[in-house]
């Protein structure tokens, strides 16, 4: 049994994460807990989310929940991740991050302390969009210089962050296979009398509203035609499945920062 932590929990996709845990047989929810000031902070989790009285009180503060649990599962902020992270390097226990927006020197210090721990980082923790990833990179290297790349997102109207991270990942990977720097060739929307689209260049357009789940689309436009892979998330569930066969996996492996290519086996495969 996989006893799990739930940053974040009276969030959109912390509640999800608490539906999935109740509904596994080898997860338990361990404990939960939000940022302090949260309106939620005291009453039990399970009426908070929707499954009715679980017995876990949501708490104030990550050190009042982290004892005697395996993992923590943080879908939160930047800024709190980072603080989680910062306690989690103290102790002994796993750590799977879906957290996205973290850039910078907060990325930095990030990265070396999940290096030290048990953690699984990924940008998106559902198996479908990672095996897009697969195939992208698969795609993206046959094709070449010849088809001009564009990687478009949609996003709830809530969403803080843009690009958003899965997005980001796409771009960085028709980047690494093209042999192309993403820090000079990316081009973020277009406005005015830009001239002539660079056969360099990675387009990368962000739309924002309503509930959009999320929604990624690659798109390689060529001489006489084009080719569109999407992928459409339905509901945040397939991304708190994700969550827990990352955690599952992660509780036991060796210290070290993995993400979900690792998790799903996908990194030492070379065709899709």
């Amino acid at each position: 049994m996989v006893k799990a932590v739930v940053a974040g929990a009276a969030g959109r996709m912390g509640g999800r994460i608490v539906h999935s845990i109740q509904g596994s047989e080898e997860f338990k929810l361990w404990g939960a807990f939000e940022k302090q000031g949260h309106q939620a902070i005291g009453q039990d989790v399970g009426d908070v989310v929707g499954l009715g009285k679980l017995g876990i009180i949501l708490k104030g503060s990550i050190g009042e929940v982290m004892e005697g649990a395996d993992v923590l599962i943080d879908f939160t902020s930047p800024e709190s991740t980072l603080a989680n992270i910062r306690f989690v390097a103290g102790t002994a226990q796993a750590m799977v991050i879906g957290t996205t927006g973290i850039t910078g020197e907060d990325e930095k210090e990030l990265i070396n302390l999940a290096q030290g721990i048990r953690c699984v980082k990924s940008p998106n923790m559902s198996v479908g969009i990672n095996v897009l990833f697969k195939v992208i990179e698969h795609v993206s290297r046959t094709l070449g210089s010849d088809y001009d790349m564009e990687v478009v997102e949609a996003h709830h109207r809530l969403k803080k962050d843009a690009p958003s991270g899965t997005a980001m990942n796409l771009a960085r990977i028709l980047a690494d296979t093209t042999g192309r720097n993403l820090e000079t060739d990316a081009v973020y929307g277009r406005r005015g009398f830009i001239g002539v689209r660079s056969a360099e260049e990675i387009g990368i357009q962000s739309i924002r509203g309503g509930d959009i789940i999320g929604e990624h689309t690659v798109l390689f436009a060529g001489p006489g035609e084009r080719i569109e892979i999407t992928h459409r998330a339905h509901s945040r569930d397939n991304f708190a499945r994700g969550a827990l066969l990352a955690a599952s996996w992660v509780v036991g492996q060796p210290n070290g920062l993995y993400d979900m290519q690792d998790v799903l086996g996908l990194r030492e495969k070379t065709d899709v």
